[in-house]
């Protein structure tokens, strides 16, 4: 069960452990944050960790992870790593097809948003690296994106103790009502840049550059 491997592995191996399991969700999709990161909370109320190393160890493999897929996107370009996802099990290259073509629309704000939308959280690392995005740039947007993604789920699982599988009932709500808001900041972006247009803003009308 991987509920009883992460725990085990966060008790042998304290932070570090909590850093793989949390890296391995960005490498491998199917692996839910919504569960690893209470756990996260929950080893953390037990005093395997405190808090506040379980919010640095997770962040670190949280970062780590996406550094590792953000490389894979820069060495392998578009057309490989479209092909390397169609063969992840459980994941559709349609997802990968979304995240780039919001990346492409919103460059810099999808990358910090991205990691606390679901699926979008793991795949837009790749776009970021296939597309070459400056990688201070990206480990910023990553780094602040992720700590404040892990805090909600950490601080869930800890204040939860053993009570924390209840994070999951609450995860949909949680990650819908991000998806709204991610999606009234894309209208308001796109209302905001026809309005632009309508008066004849030249900026309004330039193709976005790529990100660097």
């Amino acid at each position: 069960m991987l509920a009883e491997w992460a725990v085990d592995l966060m008790e042998s191996l304290g932070g570090v452990g909590a850093a793989v399991v949390v890296g391995l969700d960005n490498l491998f999709p199917p692996i839910p944050s919504e569960l690893v990161l209470p756990l996260a909370g929950f080893s953390a109320s037990r005093g395997v960790f405190s808090l506040p190393a379980a919010l640095f160890w997770t962040t670190l493999g949280s970062v780590a992870g996406a550094v590792v897929v953000y490389f894979a996107g820069m060495l392998l370009g578009r057309d490989r790593t479209r092909r390397l996802v169609a063969r992840i099990p459980l994941v559709r290259v349609a997802d990968f097809d979304r995240t780039e073509a919001w990346f492409s629309r919103h460059g810099t704000k999808a990358v910090f948003l991205g990691r606390m939308v679901p699926l979008f959280r793991s795949f837009i690392s790749l776009p970021a690296g296939v597309e070459r995005m400056h990688l201070a740039k990206f480990l910023v947007l990553t780094t602040l994106g992720s700590l404040i993604w892990n805090t909600v789920f950490v601080c869930a699982g800890y204040l939860l103790g053993e009570n924390w599988h209840r994070v999951e009932s609450y995860a949909g709500i949680f990650q819908k009502l991000v998806l709204v808001a991610v999606g009234a900041a894309v209208v308001l972006f796109v209302v905001t840049r026809l309005r632009q247009r309508s008066k004849g803003d030249p900026e309004a009308t330039e193709v976005m550059p790529r990100v660097r």
